[in-house]
């Protein structure tokens, strides 16, 4: 079967810097080839939670057959450049590029290197989205929490290799683009293919779970990216706890240990550091009736993992009283598209405005579950046998 036919194959190479794009690309392999091995990098990043996700995530792809190979591309001022170096070899082999995130900047480098003729981005979360709507309209690839603002200087020492890489994911004759999303696509850039990601790969793998009669709630790192006032974030947290029965509360990897702690006493959740994306986590169970989350990914991808089950996903959208100063312009408008385009979730509005929580309020531990060891992991999220399988240093 040659490679356009959707073999996965050895000349297939994968790039993933985040767990949520790790998985998926199990589910586009699962999807194309199911059994056909590739090869899978791992650029590292530098955050404890992280790399322990994508250790175990890792482990995963290994049983399914697939090559996995670990970069610690931020491991000091050399190590982009041993990275990149050591890689150039397979990239201009490879027949296929799979990537996971086309604003990352070491994905954009990399993308100068490939000869490949083929190109497949799968989700990154919500971030697809908007590199869709960006590659349909000719756009510069920007995130979008930082979209509206002024380019830096790193933007602009960057912008030639950021140009080049969206040339290279624009379909032309001798190159073919797939986008490979459980996101909903308002423009499809003209020549690219789109194949939906139906999590078939998670619910074969995983489940079905023990649904428990309670609430809980997903985290989000709004707050993290400047988006969201942590004080309105921690009441509006408080506020639908309380009105919808939360006990449980499955923080973001982004989110920081000093804002649960204050998020645990003041709301009485128990967090739980997952240790794996929250869609195997769900899949697995035991997991809530309702899941309550604000505007993320999951309101996307929960539905399609937990299908067949009875679990509600339920969001609250956000009020713009809770966006920060410094929140792009396009913050509230992207936002509302997330929750508005997703399905089979229950929509909810901001039950109140919550007022900032008082930040002299001590932050003691009632209430937290202090993770064990670097995975961050506590309650009930912990897949057989993860004990002590976590990042190295």
């Amino acid at each position: 079967m040659s490679p356009r036919a959707g073999n996965a194959g050895p000349h297939t190479l994968a790039f993933v810097e985040s767990p949520v794009q790790l998985l998926n690309v199990l589910e586009w392999a699962h999807a194309h080839a199911p059994g056909v091995g590739l090869t899978l990098v791992v650029l590292s990043p530098l955050d404890p939670m992280t790399r322990g996700q994508l250790r175990r995530m890792s482990d995963l792809a290994r049983d399914e057959g697939h090559q996995v190979r670990w970069e610690e591309a931020r491991g000091g001022p050399l190590a982009p450049f041993q990275t990149i170096g050591g890689l150039t070899g397979l990239l201009r082999r490879a027949r296929r590029v799979v990537l996971g995130d086309p604003f990352s900047r070491y994905v954009q480098l990399l993308l100068t290197i490939t000869h490949a003729r083929d190109l497949v981005v799968v989700d990154d979360g919500t971030a697809t989205m908007e590199f869709v709507g960006q590659l349909a309209r000719g756009e510069r690839l920007v995130r979008w929490h930082r979209k509206g603002g002024r380019p830096g200087p790193r933007d602009v020492i960057f912008a030639p290799v950021s140009a080049s890489a969206r040339r290279r994911l624009t379909p032309s004759a001798g190159r073919r683009i797939e986008i490979f999303s459980s996101m909903p696509m308002e423009e499809t850039p003209a020549g690219v293919t789109v194949g939906a990601n139906t999590f078939a790969w998670t619910r074969a793998r995983f489940g079905p779970p023990r649904i428990t009669k309670g609430a809980d709630m997903v985290g989000t790192s709004l707050v993290e990216t400047g988006v969201v006032d942590d004080g309105r974030y921690l009441e509006a947290v408080r506020v639908l706890a309380q009105a919808h029965g939360a006990t449980r509360y499955f923080a973001h990897r982004r989110e920081g240990t000093d804002k649960l702690h204050r998020l645990a006493v003041e709301t009485g959740l128990e967090i739980v550091r997952p240790e794996l994306p929250l869609e195997l986590i769900a899949r697995r169970g035991p997991i809530g009736r309702t899941i309550l989350s604000f505007p993320s990914t999951v309101v996307h991808t929960l539905p399609l993992a937990l299908s067949g089950t009875e679990v509600r996903v339920a969001v609250c959208d956000i009020d713009p009283a809770w966006l920060t100063e410094n929140a792009s312009p396009r913050a509230q408008g992207f936002l509302s598209g997330v929750t508005g385009t997703a399905r089979d979730v229950h929509r909810l509005s901001p039950t109140a405005t919550p007022k900032p929580a008082d930040p002299t309020q001590s932050a003691g531990t009632a209430g937290f579950t202090a993770p064990p060891g670097p995975a961050g992991l506590t309650g009930p999220a912990a897949p057989p046998g993860a004990a002590g399988a976590v990042a190295a240093g």
